[in-house]
């Protein structure tokens, strides 16, 4: 670091942004505070399990704190105030900061965003990028304003869609990209820019309604759709009362009724060329590549998906 240690508050939720908050430790800078959602039920006795950066933080011995809201909750704006923060640092925490929390800091609070900013604001950025075919992605270092991911850009780092990466292959390269580029802007402050809005973009937040596929849809956006549901909301498509989560597909020639089986393997029609599926799972069972599925459930040729 070129210097000195800073006093942050780190504000974060999934494992995504776990790699960010244990580089700013190893880098020598004081967390007086680590904000991330509440514990929430979780497994078969639904016992109450904190977040991965909870976890992380109660490993590394951080002072957690988890409120259920910041907006007009005077109390944590007092204790957030009263740790006298150099800077904030947000990755996907999951509540919204008031201009009150967003201005306390010195350097006010920095975002860690999942895009190449102004593309894809909002909340499925990894997913929008691989759905929409872009070729590349990247972190955006921003200076959080009060809008959705408007705020002025500090950095940026991109880095490249492969054909078969997955929301889950990106999530975890995107993550080690922004724990490095926090560390180097915490150290060396950048000029900030602001974003064309021109070029923006928004990703909306997924549901489980997003997970079933639409035959009627070209191959090619599906074969996409299911690498950026992967893996979660996931690809679902039903068969008659047999739920099908396809975890993998390649595209294919071939051409028939929308969600029609087609010879020569699992094979289904789409509104243009078709897909194979290669990996599959069941409501319930494990996960298998699709020839051992075949060889224990024979599908009859022109059986429909919806």
């Amino acid at each position: 670091m070129t210097a000195a240690p800073l006093k942050i508050a780190f504000m974060g939720s999934p494992g995504f942004a776990v790699p960010a908050l244990k580089a700013l430790v190893a880098a020598g800078h004081e967390v007086r505070a680590v904000y991330a959602q509440p514990p929430k039920p979780a497994g078969r006795g639904q016992k109450e399990q904190p977040c991965p950066v909870h976890a992380a933080a109660l490993e590394l011995g951080l002072n957690v704190r988890t409120p259920g809201r910041l907006r007009k909750n005077q109390e944590e704006l007092d204790y957030f105030r009263a740790l006298s923060l150099d800077a904030a640092v947000v990755a996907a925490y999951g509540l919204i900061l008031p201009r009150d929390f967003l201005d306390a800091p010195a350097r006010g609070c920095l975002n860690i965003h999942g895009s190449l900013l102004p593309r894809w604001r909002g909340a499925a950025p990894i997913q929008a990028a691989i759905e929409a075919g872009d070729v590349e992605t990247g972190i955006t270092i921003m200076q959080m304003e009060a809008g959705l991911d408007t705020g002025p850009m500090l950095r940026r780092e991109a880095t490249p869609i492969g054909q078969e990466d997955t929301s889950a292959d990106l999530h975890d390269r995107l993550a080690e990209i922004g724990a490095s580029l926090i560390v180097r802007e915490l150290g060396e402050p950048s000029t900030p820019v602001a974003q064309n809005e021109a070029l923006a973009t928004y990703a909306p937040k997924l549901s489980r309604e997003d997970a079933r596929l639409d035959f009627r849809l070209p191959a090619m956006v599906l074969e996409r759709r299911i690498r950026a549901f992967y893996p979660w909301p996931g690809a679902l498509g039903l068969l008659g009362e047999m739920v099908v989560k396809i975890l993998a597909a390649e595209v294919v020639p071939g051409e028939g009724i929308p969600g029609t089986l087609l010879p020569g393997g699992f094979i289904i029609a789409c509104g243009e060329g078709a897909l194979r599926v290669t990996r599959l799972q069941r409501a319930g069972k494990a996960a298998m590549c699709a020839e051992d599925f075949l060889r224990g459930c024979k599908l009859p040729e022109g059986a429909r998906f919806y």
